[in-house]
């Protein structure tokens, strides 16, 4: 047996900041208490509240922005780590992760999916369509990853809704430039409403095949002639409505 380390302060203070983030409290982009604030309402010193601050910059929950105070960032240390991973890793690895848990989601959402699942699938392929026509890329981003997510919640396995939220969140900042992922002249919506289809109609063989095929023509998609690296994605959705214009 090892002795029990008895929990410093600074800790103590930090494990009340990440339950603030992990119950919500604190949202994305929220601003949190100012250090006096935090202070009075955990009855420390300014120096606690400020290490313990710092060490969930360090962490990637916070930033601080001079002059502004400090951000919340992130909620959940997961997705932290899921997103540095990401950064790293190379396409082909993530796609072949996402097509692991798109293919399980599917498969056990046809199985499984209820009334509400479905009406919820429904009700993210109208926000995404509706997005791709006003070409609002980050409407598009986020109704597209609800949808994902969406599936996985109708799979009903807590651990799969779990993992696949926390990278569908860390993903949706990857994709969000992606033009191969998200390319509003051919953006998978027939594909989509196959795969809704298919799990409504607990066909679950339609439902892994359409899923590994939304998939595979996403990899499939060229890049434009003479485009590397970011630019071979596709035009900035800015510089794509000002040609339209």
């Amino acid at each position: 047996m090892k002795k029990i380390e008895r929990v410093s302060l600074v800790e103590s203070v930090a494990q009340e900041l990440r339950a603030e983030l992990s119950s919500g409290n604190w949202a994305l982009g929220q601003r949190i208490p100012t250090e006096a604030a935090l202070m009075e309402r955990l009855g420390v010193s300014r120096a606690s509240v400020r290490e313990a601050v710092r060490g969930l910059v360090q962490a990637g929950l916070l930033a601080t922005r001079q002059g502004d105070g400090t951000f919340v960032v992130a909620t959940d240390p997961t997705d932290v780590a899921i997103r540095r991973r990401l950064t790293d890793a190379s396409e082909r690895d993530v796609l072949e992760v996402r097509r692991g848990l798109d293919v399980v989601a599917a498969g056990l959402a046809a199985e499984r999916r209820t009334s509400d699942d479905v009406a919820e699938l429904r009700r993210a392929l109208v926000k995404r369509s509706e997005a791709g026509e006003a070409r609002d890329q980050a409407a598009f981003v986020a109704a597209d990853v609800d949808f994902h997510l969406g599936v996985a919640r109708a799979s009903h396995n807590d651990l799969l809704i779990e993992l696949y939220a926390s990278f569908s969140r860390a993903l949706a900042d990857s994709v969000r430039e992606d033009r191969r992922l998200h390319n509003f002249a051919s953006d998978g919506a027939a594909e989509h409403d196959a795969l809704a289809d298919a799990i409504e109609a607990g066909d679950t063989i339609a439902a892994v095949s359409t899923a590994l095929g939304l998939l595979d023509s996403t990899a499939r998609q060229p890049a434009p002639e003479g485009a590397v690296g970011p630019e071979a994605h596709g035009p900035a959705l800015d510089d794509a409505t000002e040609a339209d214009a």
